[in-house]
């Protein structure tokens, strides 16, 4: 009798101990990322190469939340001597940290960094650094709005032309930007993002991006994503355009 219970409190520690490590195990993690890769080649009376790649990072954990974001597009055209050249070239980098204030309050202060080489535009690279206080502003089980805003510091280096040397021109600004996300369905989901770096000083340059995008989950780990983005600056060279766009289409693959 004796052997019967201490072999059934043995089996009882022993489910207790799996049911312990497959909760464990089932812990949410506090990282997720995600990788998208999108390309279109283009051959008959012009050839074309287009590559889009990109990397997302996110950290949640208490009342902190960070974020990496890293983007990548590259363009190949076939010039009149029938070579591939490099069109256009352009990455990205945004890092942001939120902090929650309270566990009751919707309130953050966040912290927020970014850099972007854009090899065909009037900068050879621009880069800002920004903090402030947010909010989230709406949320519901589908839909959430998250904004804020603060003073920052942006420095842009022109590109040296025939006409002009280098320059470095740096800017107190007020960053102000907001996300809007809403899941249409089980498997659609919708974002909006708006960021305004305004520089109030007259002569100094300005940008506005606006970038719209829809995801469609093919299967658990894997979406199509197609992209909408306006990057618009208000101090450019007299041969370059103030506003341009970008469409992609890629696949995103979640990790």
């Amino acid at each position: 009798m004796s052997l019967k219970l201490i072999s059934a409190a043995l089996c009882c520690i022993s489910l207790t101990t799996l049911a312990e490590e497959a909760t464990t195990s089932e812990e949410k993690s506090p990282y997720t990322a995600s990788a998208e890769l999108g390309m279109l080649f283009k051959t008959g009376d012009t050839k074309s190469a287009d590559i889009k790649a990109g990397f997302d990072l996110a950290h949640e954990l208490d009342a902190w939340k960070s974020t990496l974001q890293l983007d990548l597009l590259v363009k190949k055209s076939e010039d009149d001597a029938e070579h591939f050249v490099t069109s256009d070239q352009k990455w990205t980098a945004v890092g942001q940290t939120n902090y929650t204030l309270d566990d009751t309050s919707p309130n953050y202060i966040y912290g927020n960094v970014s850099y972007e080489d854009n090899r065909f535009s009037s900068f050879d690279n621009q880069s800002s650094v920004s903090a402030g206080w947010g909010r989230r502003w709406y949320e519901t089980k589908d839909t959430t709005l998250d904004a804020d805003i603060g003073p920052g510091y942006k420095r842009d280096v022109v590109r040296q032309t025939a006409l002009q040397d280098e320059e470095t021109n740096s800017a107190f600004i007020v960053q102000a930007q907001a996300l809007y996300t809403h899941q249409l369905n089980e498997h659609v989901l919708f974002k909006q993002l708006l960021v305004a770096k305004y520089a109030p000083k007259g002569g100094e340059n300005s940008t506005y991006k606006a970038k719209t995008s829809i995801s469609t989950k093919l299967i658990e780990t894997l979406q199509l994503k197609f992209s909408i983005t306006l990057d618009y600056n208000t101090e450019v060279d007299d041969d370059k355009e103030n506003l341009n766009t970008e469409t992609a289409m890629t696949l995103v693959y979640s990790f």
